[in-house]
Parts: C-alpha cells; sequence; structure tokens
C-alpha cells in the first residue's frame, strides 16, 4: 500500500473500531469504490495493535484500579466495585472467544465477509441500536451493574463475530436494553473491548507468524500510529458528547452505510 491508503485504511479503523457503526463495513468500502485490494495480515496486526494502544492509554487509570482491587481480592482483600468489574469483563469475554474459535475452526469467520452479509447487519442491528436507545431508561449506572448483566453484554458482543454487526453498536445495545445509561453502556463497552483486541491481536499475531508474506515495517509502523491517534480521540470525543448527542445519530448513519452497501450489490 501507498502512504494514503496506509492513512485511510488505518483512520477507518481507528475511528470505526470503537463507533456503533461497524468497521468490517467501512473496511470493505475503498475496495468496492476504489478497487484497493486487502490490506494483508500484517497491517491488519498493526492496527488493531494501535486500537489497544489508544483505549489502554485511555483508560489506564481505570485498569489500573480494577487491576488492583482484582488482585486483592485474589488474597482475600474483599471485593470492591473495581475488583468485581475485572471478573465481569474476564467473564463477559468467554463468549466471544468460543464462538470466535468455533467459527475459526469451521472455516466461517471468512465466508461470512461478503458485502450482502456486511449490508443486512449493519441495517438490523442498527435498528436494534435505535429502538434500544429510544426505549431505554438510561439510569443504572455502572457501579450497579450485576454478573448476569454482563454477561448477558459478553452474549451480545459474540454476535459481533457476524460482519457489520458492530461489536460496539451491540454491547451498547445490550447495555441500554436493560436500563443503563449511555455513559455507563459506552464504558463497560469500550472496557469490554481490551481482551476482545487482544486475543484478536495474538490470533493475527499468529498468523503473522507463520506467513511467508515479507512485511513492509514503515508501512506498519504508520498504521500503528495513526489508528492509535485517531482511536484515541474517537473514544475521548464519543464519551464526551454521547450522552447530549444520544445514539440516533449513529443510527441514522448505518442506515445509509446500509443502503449504500446493498446499492454494490443490485446496481
Amino acid at each position: 500500500m501507498d502512504a494514503f491508503q496506509t492513512i485511510i485504511l488505518a483512520l477507518i479503523q481507528g475511528i470505526t473500531e470503537f463507533l456503533p457503526i461497524s468497521s468490517s463495513g467501512h473496511l470493505i468500502l475503498p475496495a468496492q469504490l476504489f478497487g484497493w485490494t486487502d490490506q494483508g495480515l500484517a497491517f491488519d496486526v498493526a492496527v488493531h495493535m494501535g486500537t489497544l494502544t489508544a483505549v489502554v492509554v485511555y483508560f489506564w487509570k481505570d485498569l489500573f484500579a480494577i487491576a488492583k482491587d482484582w488482585l486483592g481480592s485474589l488474597v482475600g482483600k474483599g471485593s470492591t466495585f473495581n475488583s468485581r468489574l475485572g471478573w465481569y469483563l474476564i467473564f463477559a469475554t468467554l463468549p466471544a472467544v468460543v464462538f470466535g474459535l468455533a467459527l475459526k475452526s469451521m472455516g466461517l469467520d471468512d465466508a461470512m465477509r461478503t458485502v450482502a452479509v456486511i449490508a443486512g447487519t449493519t441495517l438490523i442491528f442498527g435498528a436494534l441500536l435505535g429502538w434500544a436507545d429510544v426505549k431505554g431508561t438510561h439510569v443504572q449506572p455502572l457501579d450497579k451493574m450485576s454478573f448476569k448483566q454482563a454477561m448477558f453484554i459478553g452474549f451480545a458482543q459474540a454476535l459481533a463475530l457476524i460482519p457489520g454487526t458492530s461489536r460496539s453498536g451491540i454491547t451498547m445495545t445490550a447495555a441500554l436494553m436493560m436500563g443503563f445509561t449511555r455513559d455507563a453502556a459506552a464504558r463497560f463497552s469500550f472496557l469490554l473491548s481490551i481482551p476482545v483486541i487482544v486475543g484478536a491481536g495474538s490470533l493475527l499475531l499468529l498468523d503473522l507468524v507463520k506467513s511467508t508474506v515479507p512485511v513492509d515495517w514503515n508501512t506498519l509502523a504508520m498504521g500503528t500510529v495513526v489508528s492509535a491517534i485517531s482511536a484515541w480521540v474517537c473514544v475521548y470525543c464519543f464519551l464526551s458528547f454521547i450522552n447530549r448527542i444520544g445514539l440516533m445519530p449513529f443510527v441514522v448513519y448505518r442506515m445509509i452505510l446500509g443502503v449504500v452497501l446493498l446499492g454494490f450489490i443490485f446496481v
């Protein structure tokens, strides 16, 4: 890839990883519009590491408190909200891990990456996000989350293995359906992304190690930096404005994106 393609694709990954608008739906657009070839395994690893760096840097204080109290709970120092949150994040990640490995073993992970599937899920789960945002009570704070609620969000996250669903979108939808505030839904969604990105990035890295394709380190470095910066800005802005603007702008955007993708099929 040249520098322009690298920057555009890294920006797309960084911005759409955490917004409820489907990163896979956007990453397919350059190929459809400009005929760009697939960015390759090494680049996927690089931008995953970039988005992981962004969310860890943004939430480092929360992560430190969670890790500290979680480790304390292991040695009998009692239960706190942060220690419980640590357990919630661990157990809520398991459904995505199990279903992800199952799909990979059956060879279905790549088979579902079609324009038709992404267009359909973009529209369906976008509409569901809008319904949850309108019907949700938006009253429950994050520190009142129960284990059952965390697992419900975790199972919802497993649906994001279907391209076009949007991991952040479906987890926020699940949280809003249970009455959480928009801020609480977004924060738990972003924290829950960390183990998932670590897992996905690790699998990609293993595949990369086995690959014999040469690596362009300058392109990877550029992709990592651009995706990290854009993802951090995205998380900061989203959490700053979510309670004021709500999620309907993203729902409308998803409807437009879904129609555009359908246009590629029928036109």
